[in-house]
């Protein structure tokens, strides 16, 4: 079979197009690099869907926590020191746990049956402890840059009238985003590589259609050379730290084009060793 004919049977099989079966015996690279690719659209998938959403929820709880009222405060502050201030780990392992104690034939709501299982798979579940573990760091992120935008902007935005919504959605939205963006970025690359978590979480991928890591581990196991699958799918994650580096300085260097190039904040990256 030639590289070609692999990439196209085992191309897409993590999302169940092409191949069934996975290959047993006789491996070859092609086939390492092109099934721990494929697992890696799961990845993709959980790091989008979890940063995209999460991103908004973050705003809410960020602006939820320089409230006046306690009734937003304090959830807010509980729910962030509650997402970070525990392992990632852990919030898989015990939202596998309470979701599986939803009955299975559903949940009545109004007089419908609402379905409980697609909660327990990992497309769904694991995808919803990643989405409010992000927020909780998000937001943590863009508190600290509500805290810091410079007290000289809002007396200039009240002195030019802005007041109430327009000064937030004209100034200090703006001016956190600026400020907050370059660590932001950092959060985006630790959350995507957190999705290889996923393999070791209690939520199981639907038949052999796992991630990068399932596949990987897949060869390691038959192979007994964990040196060749584990250096690709770091590969892999490379690149695609690469990919969001650059899609996230573009951000950067629009919310930063009004500055000075000099004063013109830059993304590094800071690996985080622990989550």
């Amino acid at each position: 079979m030639s590289c070609i004919d692999t990439i196209a049977d085992y191309g897409l099989r993590s999302i169940g197009i092409g191949a069934k079966l996975l290959p047993r015996t006789d491996f070859t690279l092609c086939q390492q690099f092109t099934l721990i690719g494929s697992g890696l659209i799961w990845n993709v998938y959980f790091a989008v869907l979890a940063l995209f959403f999460g991103f908004f929820l973050a705003n809410m709880l960020a602006l939820a926590r320089i409230a006046h009222s306690p009734i937003l405060r304090k959830p807010a502050d509980w729910f962030v020191f509650v997402f970070r201030g525990s392992p990632l780990f852990i919030q898989f392992f015990l939202a596998y746990e309470l979701l599986v104690l939803l009955p299975r034939s559903g949940v009545n709501l109004l007089g419908l049956t609402v379905e409980t299982s697609w909660l327990t798979r990992a497309w769904a579940g694991a995808l919803i402890v990643l989405f409010l573990n992000t927020a909780a760091y998000s937001a943590e992120i863009f508190y600290g840059a509500l805290q810091s935008i410079p007290k000289g902007d809002l007396e200039a935005a009240e002195a030019y009238g802005l007041t109430g919504w327009k000064k937030f959605t004209r100034v200090q939205w703006p001016t956190m985003l600026r400020l907050a963006w370059p660590s932001y970025t950092n959060e985006a690359i630790f959350m995507l590589q957190s999705t290889t978590l996923v393999f070791f979480s209690g939520f199981p991928a639907f038949g052999q259609m796992g991630d990068a890591l399932y596949y990987a581990n897949y060869f390691a196991d038959k192979t007994f050379n964990p040196f060749i699958p584990y250096p690709i799918i770091a590969f892999y994650f490379v690149i695609l730290t690469l990919i969001v580096i650059w899609g996230f300085g573009r951000v950067n260097r629009h919310l930063n084009r009004h500055l000075p190039q000099n004063e013109q904040s830059r993304i590094r990256l800071r690996p985080q060793l622990l989550r």
